[in-house]
């Protein structure tokens, strides 16, 4: 699934990244990027069942691309940026109203799967690099969801990426965004917080405009 999740957003991307970059840039971060998921992959530990497995499957490819974006001399927001725009050229490929589907779909799973996740946390039966959260049911189109110990901000500093973050974290407003789920956070764990202090709504609206900058919402 890893190397599928590189591989599509690679092919979604290309054209984008060369009308930014250039075809020199785009062939040589192709290459690199490649060369770094093959070295990463190997090293990723499986954290086996969990409610955020597919949220951990794309960290090997996150890492990757902003490791070598950093290499080839672009600056962390930068790379943050292209990371936004891959992600979003990926997603674009469903249409709206099955994205709509899916987005519901991925939020009401939280719901469901959240109280099994927490009983195997107190019984400390998750995986090392696995998530650690607190869940409160708000109404039924509203819960929140604290996040204190982050999968992909573990495995980002194993492998020396620790600027990922909090670049990635601000994909959640642009998914929402893209899949009518609303949504809002003040903390993040990638900016420093104690914790990422989700709110979801399923029936809602998010706002994604990163030209306003994350300062009250992170």
């Amino acid at each position: 699934m890893e190397k599928l999740i590189f591989s599509l957003t690679m092919l979604r991307s290309r054209k984008a990244l060369i009308q930014k970059h250039g075809k020199e840039f785009w062939s040589s971060f192709k290459k690199s990027s490649k060369e770094k998921l093959k070295a990463i992959l190997p090293l990723t530990p499986k954290i086996g069942k969990s409610i955020f497995s597919s949220n951990y499957k794309f960290g090997p490819a996150y890492i990757a691309w902003y490791k070598t974006f950093i290499e080839m001399g672009l600056k962390q927001q930068q790379a943050w940026e292209n990371i936004w725009l891959m992600n979003e050229k990926v997603v674009r490929i469903m249409p709206k109203f099955l994205l709509n589907f899916l987005g519901k779909a991925y939020i009401n799973s939280f719901r469901k799967k959240a109280p099994k996740h927490i009983k195997r946390q107190m019984q400390n039966k998750l995986h090392l690099y696995d998530w650690h959260i607190t869940y409160r049911e708000i109404s039924d189109n509203t819960f929140e969801l604290d996040i204190t110990e982050c999968g992909l901000k573990k495995l980002a500093h194993a492998f020396d990426a620790d600027g990922l973050l909090p670049g990635i974290c601000r994909m959640d407003y642009m998914l929402s965004n893209l899949m009518g789920n609303g949504f809002e956070r003040t903390k993040t764990l990638g900016d420093g917080d104690d914790c990422c202090n989700c709110g979801y709504h399923i029936k809602g609206s998010c706002e994604w405009s990163p030209e306003k900058g994350f300062v009250e919402r992170r």
